[in-house]
């Protein structure tokens, strides 16, 4: 786990209650794609206040805030403060500066624009490569580039589409992961109309980077937590451990939320993706704010929520909107073939009822409310 920090700069400078509402409506700094301006599924992290004191010396420090349109929250044990609000705000800003559509001179929307002079630095790069790597072992399911789509459907930053199959198919090939390459620092596009959009992975990836950072003040205890997608490092005082909830899937955008599931995480990042609070309605039909890429249509099968435990939040973001996309038998089978990664889903069975499945491992531990 340390080793896969290392990389992340120190230079830059760097709000829990940790309820996080994961809304993902990113108002202005936001990664606008399915997945941000759609729904991420409400994540509770609970914060259950332990009977064992600090060791001694070392004291528990709570630093929140908003960031990406939705709100953070970090939680560490030292000796001092060595890590504030003033600096986890300058590092999220700078992670706009590289990965945000809704920045205008980022990295990506220089690179969406076609801007010629405009290279890659090392973490748009690495953001990139993880991205093609899912692609490519989801068989598409997970797709930078479903952008258009997205934004036609009435879910990214852009007005609705009066949609029809016409509209799909002249969307459709701008869409298709293999059609954007990495050549040295450069990103090359088969068709300059191609948008690529980080938003399935970026708000995971952003937990990394300030994990990262947080490694490398030599902060070993810690929590970090953007919008939902949390990474949980070493443990609180007295080896307790960190607890995350997961939400039951809502009745509509509005309901209170509920609690259905928690689960332990030591030195491990999870995230959650679902379809049940970002939708519309329209002549009775209920349209998913999850496009499929190979179809070019909004999802429709019973798979609610996925829940995805991994090495980084990166990782678990971007599978667990993989998930979505290739619904519940296809993505059992799948993590039942990676057992580096553990996942738990809600689904709705024929009578409409809640369902759930877990993995092996984490069905030994997962504690259903």
């Amino acid at each position: 786990m340390e080793q896969m920090f290392k990389r992340w700069p120190t230079k830059l400078l760097l709000k829990p209650y940790l309820c996080s509402h994961s809304h993902r409506l990113y108002r202005h700094k936001t990664f606008a794609m399915n997945k941000l301006f759609g729904f991420t599924i409400f994540i509770i992290i609970l914060l259950l206040i332990s009977s064992c004191q600090p060791a001694e010396k070392h004291q528990r420090f709570l630093i929140t805030g908003e960031a990406q349109g939705t709100s953070y929250t970090i939680i560490y044990y030292a000796t001092d403060m060595v890590f504030t609000q003033f600096q986890a705000d300058s590092l999220l800003d700078a992670f706009d500066m590289i990965a945000s559509s809704w920045e205008e001179n980022s990295i990506i929307s220089r690179i969406n624009r076609n801007d010629s002079t405009v290279e890659a630095d090392a973490d748009f790069i690495n953001i990139f490569k993880q991205s093609q790597r899912i692609a490519e072992a989801t068989d598409g399911a997970f797709d930078i580039t479903v952008e258009p789509l997205v934004n036609a459907w009435g879910f990214g930053f852009r007005n609705k589409t009066e949609m029809d199959s016409h509209v799909v198919d002249s969307l459709l090939p701008l869409v298709g992961y293999k059609a954007v390459k990495l050549a040295g620092n450069k990103i090359v596009k088969d068709n300059p109309a191609i948008q690529i959009d980080y938003n399935a992975i970026a708000q995971g990836y952003s937990v990394d980077w300030v994990a990262g950072f947080l490694m490398n003040k030599g902060i070993k205890n810690f929590l970090v937590e953007i919008g939902g997608e949390v990474l949980a490092h070493g443990s609180k005082p007295g080896a307790a451990q960190w607890v995350v909830g997961i939400e039951k899937p809502a009745a509509n955008a509005d309901a209170p939320q509920i609690l259905e599931a928690t689960v332990a995480l030591t030195n491990r990042a999870l995230a959650t993706s679902g379809n049940y609070r970002k939708f519309y309605e329209k002549d009775g039909i209920r349209y998913s704010h999850t496009i499929d890429p190979a179809t070019g249509y909004p999802v429709r099968h019973s798979l609610l929520s996925a829940t995805v435990i991994a090495d980084s939040a990166a990782i678990a973001d971007g599978y667990a909107t993989a998930f979505m996309v290739m619904g519940l038998e296809k993505s059992r089978a799948f993590l039942n073939e990676h057992p580096e990664m553990e996942g738990y889903f809600i689904y709705s069975d024929d009578d409409g009822n809640f369902k759930t499945w877990a993995t092996a491992k984490l069905r030994e531990t997962i504690n259903e409310q």
